[in-house]
């Protein structure tokens, strides 16, 4: 059935697959290095090239960004609303304003409106603890909240990331109060 010179083939086949393996890895290791070679544990490693980065002194890096720039009141007083509905095209994907609630509550009338009041709409214990600190959405206060809503509300389950201009803010705020 098998005869000698058959083994002999099959098992140099098998030897030599296998040192042609180890041989391969062997040179790929040289070539791509995984790991700490020549490095101690945790040892700092050469970099290509570094970033520097500044820190901001505690406490004063978002009150020195905030402070630059127009304030809110100046930027609102000449908001232009045909851009807030620009805007708004990123809120209209939770948000309705036809008077009926989607993922959020409806915006018609927001401004002015008493905030988590919304008839039908099931908010968040955040967002109803946050209705005893500002009762109203004054558009101070809407501001406040669409800069970054998880941290004007913890608890929210708002998931947008906030508007990080004041000029889209102000416009926002512009178009939402034209919405009655």
């Amino acid at each position: 059935m098998f005869d000698t010179m058959t083994v002999t083939k099959a098992a140099g086949a098998l030897i030599g697959s296998l040192l042609f393996l180890l041989l391969m890895s062997w040179a790929a290791s040289g070539i791509y290095n995984v790991g700490s070679a020549g490095h101690g544990e945790g040892a700092e490693h050469a970099q290509a090239y570094t970033i520097p980065v500044e820190t901001a002194a505690a406490g004063g890096g978002e009150a020195a960004a905030k402070d630059e720039g127009p304030d809110f009141a100046t930027v609102l007083a000449s908001a232009d609303p045909a851009a807030g509905e620009k805007v708004f095209g990123k809120c209209k994907a939770c948000h309705k304003t036809d008077g009926s609630d989607s993922t959020g509550p409806h915006l018609n009338g927001v401004v002015g409106r008493p905030v988590a009041s919304a008839a039908g709409f099931n908010y968040s214990d955040g967002m109803k603890a946050h209705a005893t600190e500002a009762p109203v959405w004054t558009p101070e206060a809407i501001e406040h909240f669409i800069t970054n809503p998880k941290a004007a509300v913890k608890g929210t389950k708002m998931a947008f990331a906030g508007l990080p201009k004041v000029e889209d803010r102000a416009n926002l705020i512009s178009y939402l109060e034209t919405l009655k």
